[in-house]
């Protein structure tokens, strides 16, 4: 069974087409099977700065340990036949902050978290 460990939140960058800007997110930890651990990330930023930066549906977060971690846009619509825009895609008519949100589960030991996400060591 899965079982939150604890949130953390960082500072990085948001790098969308080579266009980077300052950012702050959210990483949660679960143990996951075994010995993995699953890493929840989130991020909030600005629709329209992602709109002029040519954002589609993914971006890539710089992390404070220099990690690049993609990051993608779920709009909640994948079920909408009727939505306009439910490959994930941008639309000006979105609200003015994107989540945008990965899941890495590629740690497998403690060594690694900490190596990985430094902001969990606080």
């Amino acid at each position: 069974m899965e079982k939150h460990i604890v949130k953390a939140d960082g500072n990085g960058a948001i790098d969308v087409n080579g266009q980077v800007s300052p950012v702050t997110y959210t990483v949660s930890l679960k143990q996951g099977k075994g010995h993995s651990y699953e890493v929840d990330i989130r991020l909030m930023a600005p629709r329209d700065w992602l709109l002029q930066r040519g954002f589609e549906r993914d971006a890539v977060l710089v992390s404070q340990s220099g990690a690049r971690i993609p990051v993608y846009h779920d709009d909640g619509n994948h079920h909408d036949d009727d939505s306009h825009h439910d490959d994930g895609r941008l639309d000006p008519a979105d609200t003015i902050s994107i989540e945008l949100a990965a899941r890495d589960d590629s740690c497998t030991s403690e060594v690694d978290l900490m190596r990985k996400y430094p902001e969990f060591d606080g």
